[in-house]
């Protein structure tokens, strides 16, 4: 979806270095450096600095980790937090979704903007026919 511009993705610049460290683990240095690439063509980065920090050590998520998910996402003006952990989130000040709610939103959006072409489509051919017959 974010490869085809259907959404605005972010990573947390946290979590390049965790998916570095993961991709290390199995895949050559050279492997993981055109997974990482890859990823930043998908994504853009959610920057954490000093004002992400002290925001998160005041968050109502408990988890810190997460507090900094949460505070990077909405420096970044995310709407969400895409977390297959959304229930430590419930006190965060920016909404957490599943990723397979996510896709079943991006689905409905788009059978939406589907149907929303198809009338405009129907109703531009009515109107070329109507106006033939004149």
């Amino acid at each position: 979806m974010a490869e085809r511009s259907e959404i605005e993705a972010f990573l947390c610049a946290t979590t390049i270095t965790t998916v570095d460290y993961l991709l290390n683990q199995s895949l050559s240095r050279a492997e993981a450096q055109k997974a990482l690439h890859r990823l930043l063509e998908l994504f853009e980065i959610a920057p954490v600095n000093r004002s992400v920090i002290e925001e998160a050590l005041g968050s109502k998520v408990a988890d810190f980790e997460d507090a900094v998910l949460e505070h990077a996402g909405r420096l970044a003006g995310a709407e969400a937090v895409v977390t297959r952990n959304t229930k430590d989130f419930r006190k965060a000040s920016i909404k957490a979704i599943d990723p397979t709610a996510l896709l079943s939103m991006i689905k409905e959006r788009a059978a939406a903007n589907k149907a929303l072409e198809h009338d405009s489509e129907s109703r531009a051919e009515g109107a070329s026919s109507g106006a033939a017959q004149d």
